[in-house]
């Protein structure tokens, strides 16, 4: 196993041993709880670095726009306040009056 890119043999034993409780403890399935549980550890290792990938993918674009992207987001600026000011207030309605004892 390559070091950073897959789950270590500790996380793997706690995962397992887990999945060995909440399946009763069963005998002689051990390998099926070490598979399972070294299968989830590294699908959760290798998602948050598919996002940043895509995460990276999408970014790009935005920097090759470059100051045009700035110039627009500084007039929507004004405008959204704007149209925060103007917008109608939602009323909150009001709470029962406690009855006197």
């Amino acid at each position: 196993m390559s070091e950073g890119h897959t789950a270590d043999t500790t996380a793997i034993a706690e995962a397992a041993f887990y999945l060995w409780l909440e399946e009763g403890q069963p005998h002689g399935r051990d390998q099926e709880f070490w598979l399972r549980a070294e299968q989830t550890l590294n699908a959760a290792i290798a998602a948050p670095k598919a996002r940043r990938a895509t995460a990276r993918k999408t970014a790009s674009p935005k920097k090759a726009a470059g100051k045009t992207t700035s110039k627009a987001k500084s007039a929507a600026k004004p405008a959204a306040k704007a149209a925060a000011k103007t917008a109608p207030k939602t009323a909150k309605p009001k709470a029962p009056a406690k009855p006197k004892a």
